[in-house]
């Protein structure tokens, strides 16, 4: 083979043609992690405020901030007479390097997550052109060029069947945890039965749905009569037309109102009054089906606090996202929480003499969330309203078994896991296969 080692300011030179009539709807970018160069969306800008030069088909270009974070890519032929600023510099390419052949140096091994070493600056880093220029990479001939792209492209196409599969097997994993829920809450799930005297002892004996559901109603009439809790209106019986599916005898159906103490979103400080520190305000961002997640968490004073005490939230509260793209998302707060507030764009759901747990996984379910989808109201940004929600038809198991529901699913959720990591493990190797291939051909060792 026939390879030699170049200075990258040897094949390349900067094109600087200045655009004379700038259009706003004729613009480059590059995304982000290899995704390639695309037309920009339209965006408000002052009108020769920032100089364009045009850009033509089969040019390199990166974004100088963003180089190292995978922004580069050859101008594909549509984009041909667009344009950028000198923040996304392009490239003419001697032809003794085919463009193709100089994307893939950069991307191959993520050598183009190295290219932070010739940044500078304090705010923002950007790539220096000089030392960019001073960069070496081994260049052979056009032809063994064109062999080791089409080999590459080849191997590529090869990884893109298996990683698409691998991603397959993880939306088959998906379906699988739905379908637990999904059985788990309509009581197909089988539990060994408890002796009678173990059960007398642990006062389990015999209790149903409908026990505990009257439990539960008499603890909420005793909250009202002690001024604890502010007396509703009576929520309509059930009737047999809107039952859902079928249920274990031993099972009730009631509505979601019924089981707990609050169902009520938040607002948002007046003024979005947050503090730097103090109670954590619970934002839709913060609330994920695995919990509270406190990347670019709020808080609030305790004075505000005390102004929005109708909204405290308090351990083992339920949190609900009900508005937005995110609606439908849930965390259950941990039992170690002490106090919190919430947005208006999510709801406490606070049940009473229930397995907090058990209750989490059921608004995470199949039946649950096609009932909030079902009940959305709102013109532009949809939302789910208070009543609709507390209108809810749920099943009840006893409390025992609501129990050994919730360690069946999380044994099962376990499964699952594993089996998405070792999918996700398999998904990387098959990366930095690829990776390495790539690396070895690029630096003249012969494709089998």
């Amino acid at each position: 083979m026939s390879w030699k080692k170049v200075k990258l300011g040897e094949i390349l030179t900067e094109s600087k043609v200045i655009s004379e009539n700038p259009d706003t709807n004729k613009r480059i970018k590059v995304r982000l992690k290899v995704l390639g160069v695309e037309k920009r969306g339209l965006e408000n800008e002052v009108e020769g405020a920032t100089k364009q030069f045009i850009r033509r088909s089969g040019q390199f270009i990166f974004g100088k901030q963003n180089f190292h974070k995978g922004a580069f890519g050859i101008v594909p032929n549509e984009l041909d007479g667009f344009e950028s600023s000198s923040d996304l510099p392009a490239f003419d390419i001697d032809k003794s390097c085919l463009p193709e052949f100089l994307f893939y140096f950069f991307k191959q091994g993520n050598y183009y997550l190295e290219l932070s070493k010739i940044a500078y600056g304090v705010a923002t880093q950007r790539i220096n052109l000089k030392e960019f220029f001073q960069l070496e990479m081994p260049l052979p001939d056009i032809e063994i060029q064109k062999q080791i792209i089409n080999q590459f492209k080849t191997l590529e196409n090869g990884g893109l069947e298996i990683s698409s599969e691998l991603n397959h097997q993880i939306n088959l994993i998906k379906q699988l945890r739905q379908a637990f829920l999904r059985e788990a809450m309509k009581g197909h799930f089988e539990f060994p039965k408890q002796p009678l005297t173990e059960a007398i002892e642990e006062g389990n004996a015999f209790e149903t749905g409908h026990q505990l559901l009257a439990k539960i109603k008499a603890e909420k009439a005793k909250l009202i009569a002690d001024k604890k809790l502010k007396k509703e209106k009576e929520l309509a019986p059930i009737t047999e037309d809107e039952i859902p599916f079928e249920i274990p005898e031993h099972w009730a159906w009631c509505r979601l109102g019924e089981i707990c103490t609050k169902i009520g979103s938040g607002s948002t400080p007046k003024g979005s009054n947050y503090s730097e520190i103090g109670k954590p305000f619970f934002r839709s961002q913060n609330v994920h089906d695995n919990g509270l997640v406190y990347e670019d968490i709020k808080f609030v004073s305790d004075e505000v606090q005390k102004q929005m005490n109708g909204t405290i939230v308090l351990s083992d509260d339920i949190l609900l996202n009900i508005t937005g793209g995110s609606m439908g998302r849930c965390a259950l707060v941990p039992t170690d929480f002490a106090e919190g507030n919430v947005s208006q764009h999510v709801c406490i759901i606070r049940p009473l003499s229930l397995d907090n747990i058990f209750l989490h996984k059921l608004v995470l379910s199949p039946y649950f969330q096609k009932l909030i989808f079902s009940s959305t109201t709102g013109a532009g940004r949809e939302g789910l309203p208070k009543y609709n929600l507390e209108q809810f038809i749920i099943p009840l198991p006893p409390l025992h078994e609501q129990e050994q529901i919730v360690a069946k699913l999380e044994e099962l959720m376990s499964f699952c896991d594993g089996l998405e990591q070792s999918i996700k493990e398999s998904q990387g190797y098959n990366e930095m296969l690829l990776q390495q291939v790539l690396r070895e051909a690029l630096q003249g060792e012969a494709i089998a």
